[in-house]
């Protein structure tokens, strides 16, 4: 056997540890608008979550959502008591904080993630708002 076929073998079950590891959390889905408003409407079950500050959210947000400000200093400790089994519609102003949001919770295990971006396109395709 040549030395070049050796590490192969070597190699082999490390490279599939890998990929098997890459693959263990699924990706946040990143809806458009319209698509987004359909999701909420169809799934009693989601757990809207504003990730924006909570001057922004007393000027209005989707009804129904529970405000965890991503910048607070606290916001990855709250983000892990949820349950990582949940299913998940998070938004912000512009979706650049709900990108980020739907990260960590990828990287913490969340299993059922939906990056909604901006609440202004939401309440324009439908999204029921509250203040």
């Amino acid at each position: 056997m040549s030395r070049r076929s050796r590490l192969y073998l070597l190699l082999a079950p490390a490279a599939l540890l890998v990929a098997s590891c890459a693959g263990a959390s699924a990706a946040p889905r990143v809806l458009a608008a319209a698509d987004a408003v359909n999701l909420l409407e169809d799934n009693d079950d989601v757990i809207v979550i504003d990730v924006r500050t909570p001057a922004e959210f007393a000027q209005g947000h989707v009804a129904g959502a529970e405000l965890i400000d991503i910048q607070a200093p606290d916001f990855r400790e709250r983000i892990a008591e949820l349950d990582r089994d949940g299913s998940y519609f998070v938004y912000c102003r512009t979706g650049n904080r709900s990108a980020t949001a739907v990260s960590i919770m990828a990287d913490l295990g969340f299993t059922d993630v939906v990056d909604a971006r901006g609440l202004a396109e939401l309440a324009q395709a439908g999204a029921p708002t509250a203040r």
